[in-house]
């Protein structure tokens, strides 16, 4: 059997919303690039995180379908979870820090490419959207709630056909916009849900949000 934390990561104000996020805390207990994917898929959720090496902060990070090299909820969430400064998925070192009732991650958006973010007219347009929209590729829909302030309204759909319709909370894609709108974000995102962004001098871009302990389980 296999033990397996649970959490939500990218909680609103409140403590409501938050992406659930599997973390697999031995990793050596899952081997394979097989048996890993096949572990995502069976969990369900957006993503789940294998901790191969806490003391180093290694990590491998996947979906029901796929490996990522960089992915903004896993990281946070894990790095809450181990009290990590460093945490280093695939696409390199992640540093990371708490401030206050945030943890926060740093990354580069070369490190999350492929996700397309498309402005809409008015938060409202953005809440109609079926899930997923028609079309191929990852989507990130937003549109302004209160440009002066930094505010977005947000819904990702990773569109990858593995039956995840609607990701509930991104900071791959919230680093994708920031690096694009080149300003520090506060993201409402999913039904629920809050991602903080903030542009660094280096290039480099912080992501941040509450983390809620969730639930332990096993698998076999």
């Amino acid at each position: 059997m296999i033990d397996i934390q649970v959490l939500r990561v990218f909680t609103g104000p409140d403590g409501e919303g938050g992406n659930a996020l599997a973390v697999v805390p031995d990793g050596a207990a899952v081997r394979g690039d097989t048996a890993r994917r096949e572990l995502a898929a069976r969990l369900g959720h957006s993503e789940t995180v294998f901790v191969d090496d806490a003391e180093r902060g290694v990590v491998d990070i996947w979906t029901p379908s796929v490996r990522l090299p960089f992915a903004g909820h896993p990281l946070v969430g894990v790095g809450w979870l181990l009290g990590a400064e460093v945490l280093r998925p695939p696409a390199g070192e992640v540093r990371v820090h708490g401030d206050g009732e945030f943890t926060w991650v740093r990354g580069r958006a070369a490190w999350a490419a492929g996700r397309h973010t498309e402005r809409y007219a008015s938060p409202a347009e953005v809440d109609a959207l079926p899930a997923p929209p028609e079309g191929e590729g990852w989507l990130y829909a937003w549109a302004w709630q209160d440009e002066r302030a930094g505010r977005v309204r947000a819904r990702g759909f990773p569109r990858r056909g593995d039956g995840i319709a609607e990701d509930e909370a991104t900071g791959a894609a919230a680093l994708t916009l920031t690096d694009r709108l080149g300003r520090a974000l506060d993201i409402r995102q999913g039904a629920a849900s809050q991602i903080l962004t903030r542009p660094r001098a280096d290039g480099t871009i912080d992501i941040g949000g509450r983390v809620a302990p969730g639930t332990a389980a096993r698998a076999g």
